[in-house]
């Protein structure tokens, strides 16, 4: 147990106040994780158990893990348990949160998806393997439903844009893109309270049609028509984001 194990992080102290409760977690666990009282390759404690630890709500830890995930300390292993990364501490490439909060650097964030998703879809399609192209068809699948679901959820749009990096076969397309997307995709995707479960369903379901065709010209391998559909469908998501916040100011 470690020395700040048992305080609540509202209550403590040392905490900021001008700092939210996810980012007093995301501090504490980096903390921990540079003083090697979490070593590289370890598990992390439950999600429950950093629950009870530091007081805060289940929406607090899995924010924090998601954004110790996007600076490259952690790792997620669904149906096992959160990871530190053996190269946790290595100084990445990153888009701060300040700077996201800013539309302009949004915007930019997205143009540079889109640069390097492209190239990756035009890969995929010289270098697919049939387990790929599965991948990718059980995460349009997993939009399906949660299109029929009406779920806000980003899973399965970031499983099918990591099912098209991986299938590049070039570990470096995949990282980058496993940063850039959990980093931008929640903020792309932030709709306000007005925006009704038909209307954020119909947009899901442009979407997906998008991931279709980029599927569809992976599968038959056309590197061009790869590349465009990705191009295609990250400008439309840029106008679409564009659109929503010209409409909800």
């Amino acid at each position: 147990m470690t020395a700040q194990a048992g305080r609540s992080v509202s209550s403590s102290s040392t905490w900021s106040r001008r700092e939210t409760l996810s980012a007093q977690v995301v501090r504490m666990i980096a903390e921990r994780i540079k003083l090697g009282e979490y070593p590289r390759g370890s598990k992390l404690p439950t999600e429950k158990a950093l629950i009870d630890e530091l007081g805060v709500s289940r929406t607090v830890v899995r924010e924090a893990i998601a954004n110790l995930r996007a600076s490259g300390l952690v790792s997620i292993h669904h149906g096992i348990g959160v990871f530190v990364r053996q190269d946790a501490g290595v100084p990445p490439f990153r888009l701060s949160d300040e700077s996201l909060m800013v539309v302009e650097n949004l915007v930019k964030g997205l143009e540079l998806r889109i640069g390097i998703e492209s190239e990756a879809a035009a890969l995929a399609a010289e270098r697919r393997t049939q387990a790929d192209i599965e991948a990718m068809t059980a995460a349009c699948k997993a939009m399906d439903i949660a299109i029929r679901q009406a779920s806000r959820s980003t899973q399965a749009d970031f499983d099918f844009h990591c099912a098209v990096a991986a299938a590049s076969q070039n570990e470096h397309f995949y990282r980058i893109f496993n940063y850039l997307g959990e980093t931008l995709m929640p903020r792309m995707r932030l709709q306000p309270d007005t925006v009704s479960d038909a209307t954020f369903s119909a947009n899901l379901a442009r979407v997906n049609e998008e991931h279709r065709a980029v599927l569809r010209a992976i599968e038959i391998r056309d590197a061009e028509a790869a590349r465009a559909a990705m191009r295609d469908h990250l400008s439309n998501s840029r106008d679409r984001m564009l659109d929503r916040l010209r409409h909800h100011r």
